[in-house]
């Protein structure tokens, strides 16, 4: 939440029960903790649900994250590491609190002709509605919000596909309808309505793409018609991302990654060695995001077993030669392998953090300290829903793939140029960056030419691909690495294409099959007689029909 947003958030919440454009009253025989039609203020309800996607986002791609080797997965086999109690949260912000609010605002907003509300309203819904086909698969949504009915059924993947893309399309209409007003306290785009028509647009597009192997003919129509229409997420000012604050208390502002792990004892996530191994080691040189994703504790590699036990251990036998194993560098990048479950010893002030991108912790100067309460941007980082990049990377997909407008290289070399300059461009507009600056003096540092020298080696390695499936692979793989802080995209990704290749094994021999989806949460199974739990993760989305040799 934006720190400005919280004394209007306050007064809101006082006048809750106020009409909508009205003088407020209060009919002591009306519940003040019910939200209905006659009683609620379409600000505070607009920011409720802004605010719960954000939470959502963060829900719905915390697996993803850990699935495609971005973070470590606690878990040794993927049945666990998707199990039905993990969801519970995600399932009910998504229904009883997102969904639900969206209900009751739209015939407000409509009536009242604040369509700029509608429109926003309706874009969450779809995105939601799209998350939850792409994390679950067939979910509840005709029936979902009866309040007569105790038990919904499932509809199936592709019908919810469609309503949200129909959904998207009246979000659209909204936007361009005039409005009585503009939507005050917008937490996302401040009530730029162009923003929004293109933030809907672009999720259009990610609905698209991911029916490409399915739905080829629908794919490829709808994306050129996208491509024609002009109104793609395209500038930094466009990118849809949620920005969080500094704030320590009452409330809690910070990025949740950032809050979990910059404390007086540390711990919070683990990195991945797998991904921090890629953005080191994969091009022959360090990535130039690396110091902003993540921040090492310590430079140097751990020897003591008891703080970092696999050590002294032999790599598994079912790793290949050019698999990480233990420790990504040699430089004190400090994370988990893949599927690693082992306990926690005393490392949570040495483990390798969250950065200033795009958590708003540390960048990486090689200071080699321990995190603390408040360091680096305090916290005052993004969830990077879309941004302009990954539009780059999904029309060269699509290109490619597709055969829709467009270079496919022009459009790799563009999203890696964009994901560059965003990174780099956040992190200098925070506190970290006199830090920033100093480091890249001291070290004779120039962005500019390492980032020339980070597109011709891709672009040297995409021109001499003899395939596309080689082709495409690089392109899936720069999309990942500009990823970063978005499992929901990473997810849809790696479940598309198989790619990125060669990710690292888990670390049993025998994880089980690789999870195309996860298993419905525990509340909704035991409470819903219609409900019928997975027989395993292995099932995929409507939309994936990938061979389950293509995952590891």
């Amino acid at each position: 939440m934006k720190k400005d947003m919280l004394p209007k958030l306050k007064i809101c919440l006082l006048a809750f029960t106020c009409l909508l454009v009205s003088a407020c009253s209060l009919d002591l025989l009306d519940n003040p903790n019910a939200v209905t039609t006659n009683n609620t203020d379409i600000n505070y309800l607009l920011s409720r649900i802004e605010l719960d996607y954000a939470s959502h986002f963060d829900q719905m791609g915390n697996s993803g994250m850990r699935l495609t080797r971005m973070l470590n997965q606690g878990a040794a086999i993927y049945d666990n590491a998707v199990s039905p109690g993990g969801f519970d949260g995600a399932w009910t912000n998504a229904y009883a609190n997102i969904m639900t609010d969206v209900k009751t605002l739209i015939p407000i907003a409509e009536s009242s002709e604040f369509f700029v509300h509608a429109g926003i309203a309706r874009t969450i819904q779809a995105s939601v509605l799209l998350n939850l086909v792409d994390g679950f698969g067939d979910v509840p949504y005709s029936e979902a919000l009866d309040i007569n009915n105790f038990n919904p059924k499932t509809d199936g993947g592709a019908a919810i596909y469609t309503a949200a893309l129909t959904i998207l399309d009246q979000a659209i209409a909204n936007f361009s309808a005039t409005s009585r007003s503009a939507a005050a306290g917008d937490l996302y785009y401040a009530g730029n309505v162009d923003n929004w028509n293109k933030a809907a647009n672009t999720l259009k597009l990610k609905a698209l793409l991911n029916l490409r192997l399915t739905d080829k003919a629908k794919a490829t129509s709808g994306i050129s018609a996208l491509i024609t229409g002009g109104r793609l997420i395209s500038s930094a000012t466009e990118n849809f991302q949620f920005k969080f604050g500094s704030n320590l208390t009452n409330p809690d502002t910070r990025h949740p990654r950032y809050a979990g792990q910059y404390s007086p004892t540390g711990g919070g996530d683990y990195q991945a060695n797998h991904y921090m191994a890629a953005l080191y080691a994969s091009k022959g040189f360090p990535d130039p995001r690396i110091r902003y994703y993540f921040y090492r504790q310590t430079i140097v590699n751990p020897t003591d077993v008891n703080t970092l036990r696999c050590i002294n251990n032999q790599k598994p036998s079912h790793y290949s030669a050019t698999d990480v194993y233990c420790l990504p560098t040699s430089v004190g990048y400090w994370g988990r392998d893949h599927l690693s479950n082992e306990g926690i010893p005393p490392d949570g002030l040495l483990r390798t953090a969250w950065g200033v991108y795009p958590a708003g912790g540390l960048y990486d100067n090689d200071a080699g300290k321990a995190v603390s309460l408040g360091a680096g941007a305090g916290g005052a980082g993004i969830h990077p829903v879309m941004m302009r990049s990954f539009v780059d990377f999904m029309l060269a997909e699509a290109a490619l793939t597709l055969g829709t407008a467009g270079s496919p290289r022009e459009l790799l070399k563009s999203g890696i140029e964009k994901s560059m300059a965003d990174v780099r461009s956040f992190g200098l507009a925070t506190i970290e960056s006199s830090k920033i600056s100093a480091f890249e003096e001291a070290k004779a540092i120039v962005w500019a030419k390492d980032v020339e020298t980070y597109l011709s080696t891709v672009l040297k390695a995409y021109d001499a691909a003899a395939t596309d499936a080689a082709r495409l692979n690089i392109i899936a793989t720069e999309y990942w690495l500009a990823l970063y802080g978005n499992g929901v995209e990473a997810y849809n990704l790696y479940r598309r294409t198989g790619m990125p290749l060669n990710m690292q094994p888990a670390l049993e021999a025998n994880p089980g099959g690789f999870a195309r989806s996860y298993y419905y949460p525990a509340s909704f199974i035991t409470r819903n007689a219609n409900a019928k739990q997975k027989a395993d993760v292995t099932q995929p989305v409507f939309w994936d029909n990938n061979p389950a040799t293509l995952f590891r």
